[in-house]
C-alpha cells in the first residue's frame, strides 16, 4: 500500500485511528514525567610538571632552569594522567566514593575521548558527575578530584620519586554548576510516542481488515426465496386450473 492509501485508511478510521492516538500522547505525557530528572556536573583536571622540570640535579650549585609549567607538557603528563584515570576507574575506588553499581549517582572519568588508544594523547583528566540530587552531582566530582590527586601522590610516592620532582594536578575548570540533563527523558518518551503511533496504525489497518471480510462474506452469501411467496404463487396456479 502505497503512502496515499494509508493516509485513507488512517482518515477512513478515524474513530480508531484518533482515540490511539491520544491514548499514545498520554502515555508518551505518562513516560516523560516517570522518568526522574538527572542533573549533571563536570570538571576539568590539568597535570604539569614542577617547575624545575622532572629531574633532581645531581649538583645542588647548579639547578634546573625554571620553566613554567603551562610551557612544559610532554608525553609524561599524557602517560601520567592515563595511569591516575585506570586507577579511579576500579571498582574499589569506585564504592570509597560512594558509587554503587544500581546506585542514583555515576560518575565517568576520562580524557575526553571514548578511544582507549588515546588515553595517553592528553594531559587532561575528564570528570562527569551525574546524580539525582544537584547538590550530589557536584560532590561527586569533586570527591573524584580529590581522589585522583592522591592516587596520583601516591603513584610518585611509590616509586620514590624527589619531591621536587612531583607532578601535580590542578582544577582547569573547577566543578560546574550542575544542569538538568534531559536527554534520558526525553529517549524514553520517543520510544513510548513510536509505539503509540505503530500501535495507532496497527489497529487502524485491523479495523480496515476486518471490514473488507465483512464486505466479502456479505457479499458471497446466498440469497434466499421467500417461502411464503413461494406457496402463494401456487395457491393461484391452482386455482387458475
Amino acid at each position: 500500500m502505497d503512502f496515499w492509501g494509508t493516509v485513507l485508511v488512517l482518515f477512513r478510521r478515524w474513530y480508531i485511528t484518533l482515540p490511539a492516538f491520544v491514548l499514545a500522547l498520554g502515555a508518551t505525557l505518562a513516560v516523560y514525567s516517570s522518568v526522574p530528572t538527572n542533573y549533571v556536573s563536570n570538571a576539568v583536571l590539568v597535570l604539569t610538571a614542577p617547575t624545575t622540570g622532572g629531574t633532581l640535579p645531581t649538583d645542588p650549585k647548579n639547578a634546573n632552569g625554571l620553566t613554567n609549567p603551562l610551557l612544559n607538557f610532554d608525553k609524561g603528563l599524557s602517560m601520567t594522567a592515563s595511569i591516575v584515570i585506570e586507577g579511579l576507574g576500579t571498582p574499589e575506588m569506585m564504592e570509597t566514593l560512594g558509587i554503587t553499581p544500581d546506585g542514583d549517582t555515576k560518575v565517568q572519568i576520562d580524557n575526553g575521548s571514548s578511544n582507549f588508544e588515546s588515553l595517553t594523547e592528553s594531559p587532561f583528566v575528564f570528570i562527569t558527575g551525574e546524580s539525582a540530587s544537584p547538590a550530589e552531582a557536584q560532590a561527586v566530582v569533586n570527591r573524584v578530584a580529590t581522589n585522583a590527586k592522591k592516587v596520583l601522590a601516591d603513584r610518585q610516592k611509590a616509586l620514590d620519586a624527589p619531591p621536587s620532582t612531583y607532578i601535580t594536578m590542578n582544577f582547569a575548570v573547577p566543578a560546574t554548576t550542575p544542569m538538568p540533563e534531559q536527554g534520558q527523558r526525553l529517549r524514553a518518551a520517543a520510544v513510548a510516542l513510536a509505539l503509540g503511533a505503530v500501535a495507532s496504525l496497527t489497529a487502524a489497518f485491523a479495523a480496515e481488515s476486518f471490514a473488507q471480510r465483512l464486505r466479502v462474506r456479505r457479499a458471497l452469501r446466498p440469497t434466499r426465496r421467500p417461502t411464503k411467496s413461494f406457496a402463494f404463487d401456487n395457491e393461484h396456479s391452482v386455482a387458475g386450473r
